[in-house]
């Protein structure tokens, strides 16, 4: 049996990684101006990050349509696909599972199940990379979804923000508390695991990077392990040296994130997407 997966841009996955286990890619949207942008087709990492401290107003973003989806349902189906699993960005963050799901109830030539990944970033690039692994060796679209739904309580993403702006920006933080955080130079940490977002905050960035190595020290060992990071390459492979001991076996991967997450968490957001071992 063929299975395919189906997930987002916000996954964060590579390119080349999604063709080698060939995992389609939705893009979500960001409206920058009267301007509509697919993320990840026609606007790059790079160029969003060089424009996003001067741009106004700010980048908002949305998600795809059902419509989207079901053409690219019709594409697998026609590539022989039997069956096909759509893994997403959690349902908390973006309304983008439900586009999903109801292209699928509409979707009649072969089995479509939607989940909802509880994640974002590569929380969700790794649990769409391990979908597509398992649709190598598992015949039955039930026993690889059991597989999955053991591994998303072990899957964990958590980022240091440099600044409350752009969520204020965004209009997703209240603008009262922001700007009594940035009065006080708090650094907003978030963490993300099984859809439930906690937000932490401290005084300075080394607090917030030892927050961080405490989570690491706390999940450790990993079966995978990532750096992701909104446009502060230098900073994220300094990071990398400081955390190299946890992943012994493979240098750890330094990923950026893609804009449609960066418009809301701005840039100098730094952090780790991890699987924590059974």
């Amino acid at each position: 049996m063929t299975i395919r997966i189906v997930t987002d841009s916000a996954s964060d996955l590579p390119h080349e990684m999604a063709q080698q286990h060939g995992i389609e890619i939705i893009p979500l949207h960001i409206h920058m101006g009267e301007e509509t942008l697919m993320d990840g087709v026609n606007i790059t990492k790079e160029s969003f990050y060089q424009l996003l401290p001067d741009y106004d107003p700010a980048p908002s973003t949305a998600a795809p349509g059902p419509d989207t989806f079901l053409q690219r349902f019709e594409l697998l189906a026609d590539q022989g696909a039997k069956a096909i699993i759509s893994i997403h960005i959690s349902e908390t963050l973006s309304a983008t599972i439900n586009s999903a799901r109801s292209a699928a109830k509409e979707f009649t030539r072969v089995p479509v199940t939607v989940l909802d990944s509880g994640q974002l970033s590569l929380g969700l690039g790794f649990l769409a990379e391990k979908a597509a692994q398992l649709a190598q060796t598992h015949e039955r679209v039930d026993d690889l979804i059991e597989k999955l739904k053991e591994i998303m309580p072990r899957t964990y993403v958590f980022a240091a923000l440099d600044t409350l702006e752009y969520l204020r920006r965004s209009g997703r933080m209240n603008i009262a508390v922001a700007r009594f955080g940035e009065l006080l130079q708090l650094k907003p940490l978030l963490f993300m695991n099984q859809g439930d977002a906690k937000a932490h905050r401290v005084r300075t960035r080394q607090k917030a990077l030892n927050r961080m190595f405490e989570w690491l020290n706390e999940l450790a060992p990993f079966e995978q392990l990532a750096i992701v990071h909104a446009g502060v390459q230098e900073r994220a492979e300094e990071l990398r040296g400081q955390a190299q001991k946890y992943l012994s076996d493979a240098e750890i991967p330094i990923l950026q994130i893609t804009p449609v997450l960066g418009a809301n968490l701005g840039i100098g957001a730094l952090g780790f997407a991890c699987i924590a071992q059974e």
